[in-house]
């Protein structure tokens, strides 16, 4: 049987140990192909490169894989993957393994979410996977069992047209993780707040600073099930119409 081709991407560049870890749990599943940003994209959510062009070369890395550097955003690596490099659709696009939590509100922000997020806009199957360790020598193996697992299952049941999964991986040992859960998206936010300076020249500048503020203690919640050792899972969906609204707004808007 043909071996499925997937598609692997991220924000942290191409060379980040989450993603190496992330194309050789990868290799052991399918045929993979790597287009990724040639350096760190994070935070860039779904941008994408609309007034400078954009170059990309075939860089030479451990692995069976294929691997393309590309001068754009996570967003950019897929459009151009699916335009440019693949031969044929891939049967499943994996972002990450993203250094620090995409959980909660941060995946609106989360390049490494906004890969996962175009490829279901083209009708692919997608995951987005994280890790809540920032640290560039952190345990990305700790997972891979799961890792593996989740895109096997995804493989086996595709996900309804225009959901993709966040996936969020707790920063602990193997035998500690508690298991998977499926959650809903926690209600919480940044407390933002900017940081000013002044350079030896008189001049101010600010750097962005803040804390996470979780107002959402519910069990079906991600930060919770993180909270408590597991994987949490949400499906997420691009479409980000207020349904429930739309007859009320309607009724509110009549002239």
């Amino acid at each position: 049987m043909e071996k499925p081709l997937i598609l692997v991407t991220n924000d942290d560049g191409i060379t980040a140990p989450g993603i190496r870890n992330l194309v050789s749990f990868m290799n052991e599943i399918g045929d993979v192909i790597v287009v990724a940003p040639n350096s760190p994209q994070s935070g860039k959510g779904h941008a994408i490169t609309i007034n400078a062009t954009l170059t990309y070369e075939e860089i030479n890395l451990e692995g069976p894989q294929t691997d393309y550097a590309l001068s754009g955003t996570p967003v950019d690596c897929v459009k151009f993957a699916l335009d440019k490099v693949l031969t044929r659709k891939p049967d499943i696009v994996v972002s990450g393994i993203n250094h620090g939590a995409n959980s909660s509100i941060n995946v609106i922000y989360s390049g490494t979410m906004s890969a996962a997020v175009e490829a279901g806009v083209e009708g692919l199957q997608a995951i987005g996977f994280s890790l809540l360790d920032f640290s560039w020598d952190a345990d990305f193996t700790q997972a891979k069992e799961y890792i593996q697992a989740i895109v096997k299952k995804v493989l086996d049941n595709p996900l309804p047209k225009g959901v993709v999964l966040n996936v969020n991986i707790p920063k602990l040992a193997k035998e500690e993780i508690k298991g998977v859960k499926v959650c809903k998206q926690a209600h919480a936010k940044w407390e933002e707040s900017f940081d000013e300076r002044v350079n030896p020249h008189g001049k101010k500048y600010y750097w962005l600073s803040g804390y996470f503020n979780n107002m959402d203690k519910s069990e079906d919640a991600d930060e919770t099930a993180l909270a408590e050792g597991y994987i949490s899972i949400v499906p997420v969906k691009f479409d980000l119409t207020a349904h429930e609204y739309l007859k009320e707004l309607d009724t509110i808007m009549k002239f």
